[in-house]
């Protein structure tokens, strides 16, 4: 249950446009307020482009999208320094990750050299060129969509990539009676961009430091997410456990799950209800599992976990 007003002001109205996906909405803003990246799997056509506008829109964010192909370069995703006739010099302009909120689309279609090229910026929030730094915008939140079927043309992405998304979530279709409502209001994308804002960049910055800075976590929480790391590497379902980066998704989406419920404290239900959105993309499964229903793996890991009193 949502307690904090503004996030459940803005669900309500990203509700409107995608019907019956509160809970895909929801885990896209604990990711955001966590300050990390959320990968989409999901076919196409569900809601990814609305949902990332309408975040967009809602928090007061500028709002980048790259459609990821074959052909893509990483100065299309960067930017490109064009020499001006008039001064005489190279002038670096600004590619579309310089935005608040950028969705890369089809990510798995670019080449690993291009999907790299959003390393950097994902990990450290700047890029590099031509031996100049330039910092992104804050805050700087990566939606990355992939079509989980096809598989042709694709690039798999590589275990380093999949570790800098806090969460990895599926949209997925809409039940019967949200459908019909679809089908009887049609396409509202247009008037996603008369959204008035709910927040303003100054406030969404204020409540990530404040979740990450006040929200309490105590030595027992810590040592229960301690356990789980400890089981995700030795279990006999994998071959690697959660790395550290890992271990810190747990700890920054449960403390935004504690403060979206009104609670300036992290309690172990934080962490079991976001465990099987931070866990399977990131920890590698032996071949005996891989097409095993992978959340009820980890689900299962964590029942075997003592909860602490």
């Amino acid at each position: 249950m949502i307690k904090n007003e503004k996030i459940r002001e803005v669900i309500n109205i990203l509700s409107k446009f995608l019907h019956g996906k509160e809970e895909a909405i929801r885990l896209s803003l604990i990711t955001f307020f966590s300050k990390g990246h959320l990968l989409i799997e999901d076919l196409p056509g569900l809601g990814k482009t609305t949902l990332a506008i309408g975040i967009a829109k809602t928090l007061g964010l500028s709002f980048g999208r790259i459609q990821f192909t074959s052909d893509l370069l990483p100065s299309d995703i960067i930017g490109v320094s064009i020499f001006n006739k008039k001064t005489g010099e190279f002038e670096f302009q600004k590619g579309p990750i310089f935005h608040n909120i950028v969705l890369v689309d089809e990510i798995n279609r670019a080449t690993p050299k291009t999907q790299s090229a959003l390393l950097e910026a994902m990990g450290e929030k700047q890029v590099s060129v031509e031996r100049k730094t330039y910092k992104l915008e804050k805050p700087f939140f990566v939606i990355a969509t992939q079509n989980p079927v096809e598989q042709f043309g694709t690039f798999p992405l590589p275990e380093s990539q999949l570790d800098r998304f806090m969460m990895k979530i599926s949209i997925g279709y809409p039940t019967r009676k949200a459908e019909k409502e679809i089908l009887k209001g049609g396409s509202k994308r247009e008037e996603l961009y008369n959204i008035e804002p709910i927040f303003n960049k100054e406030e969404v910055l204020k409540i990530q430091d404040q979740i990450r800075n006040e929200i309490y976590i105590s030595d027992k929480v810590i040592d229960y997410i301690l356990d789980i790391v400890e089981l995700t590497r030795k279990t006999k379902f994998l071959y690697s456990g959660l790395s550290i980066r890992g271990s810190l998704s747990l700890v920054y989406t449960a403390k935004t799950n504690a403060y979206f419920k009104g609670r300036d404290y992290v309690i172990p239900e934080d962490i079991k209800e976001l465990a099987i959105y931070t866990i399977p993309h990131r920890v590698i499964f032996k071949e005996e599992f891989e097409e095993k229903d992978k959340k009820e793996i980890i689900k299962s890991l964590i029942e075997e976990v003592k909860v602490p009193a």
